[in-house]
């Protein structure tokens, strides 16, 4: 995939919205998660801790962090798409400015919600963008290219990534708490849910899944009004494209 490609097709007005939509939401979804003062997503403890060590603001972090993994795609040989390029800049922007409106909350009953709420519209964020199908973040496609190039599981491979991330973001005054564990265990599920309701369909599949060979022996039956019925696998695309196995789409519909 490169920038450019993808920039056709019926519903491409549709899926720029959603790109830069879910983009922003993204940033937004973290800053909440910030200001709730109860734990980060792994890669936000990376994001804070070097804020804190380096006086630069967490939103300019982001950007800076997300370019250097970007030229790691170099040597595993990934290649980038405008959803990828512009993951770079919008979420650590879109982050700042949230950061800038939002301020610290006190008490248990006002950053339990705001918590909560950074989660849900994180996963809204991620479902949102991914379903636009522009590319991967640097973060998903560092994962996803070193699946493909050392053989091991995502499952592995992603954890790997995240365990180092969230350790160094703790040593360097990175924010570790509930709010990290509540995050890990509910953004698959709820990635998984927006993802099949913000699917686009592809322009040749005239709202119908083509039949998929099925990668685990199950199979849910998805419906709604931009895709009909489609039958999913986990790592099938709900929009009736085979998704690879190894992609962030077939990563997030693989139980």
């Amino acid at each position: 995939m490169s920038i450019a490609s993808g920039l056709r097709g019926r519903h491409l007005t549709r899926r720029l919205v959603q790109l830069y939509a879910g983009l922003a939401l993204y940033g937004v979804s973290s800053a909440l998660l910030v200001r709730s003062g109860l734990g980060l997503e792994p890669w936000g403890v990376l994001h804070q801790g070097l804020a804190e060590k380096t006086g630069l603001t967490i939103g300019v972090v982001s950007i800076v962090v997300g370019a250097v993994v970007l030229l790691l795609w170099i040597p595993i040989r990934q290649r980038p798409g405008l959803g990828t390029v512009s993951n770079v800049f919008a979420i650590g922007l879109a982050m700042d400015g949230t950061l800038a409106l939002v301020p610290d909350v006190d008490g248990l009953l006002r950053q339990v919600p705001l918590l909560l709420l950074g989660i849900v519209l994180n996963g809204v964020a991620t479902g949102l963008y991914i379903a636009a199908r522009f590319g991967p973040g640097p973060r998903d496609g560092l994962m996803t290219g070193l699946h493909r190039l050392t053989g091991r599981s995502i499952r592995l491979v992603r954890t790997s990534i995240e365990v180092v991330v969230v350790a160094t973001g703790f040593l360097l005054g990175g924010s570790v708490g509930v709010g990290t564990v509540l995050y890990a265990l509910a953004i698959g599920p709820l990635a998984q849910f927006f993802l099949r309701r913000f699917t686009v369909p592809e322009p040749d599949s005239d709202g119908a899944a083509a039949a998929q060979e099925p990668d685990s022996g199950s199979t849910v039956v998805a419906q709604g009004p931009a895709t009909g019925s489609a039958t999913l696998t986990p790592g099938s695309d709900p929009g009736g494209t085979a998704v690879a196995g190894g992609t962030p789409e077939g990563v997030i519909l693989r139980p």
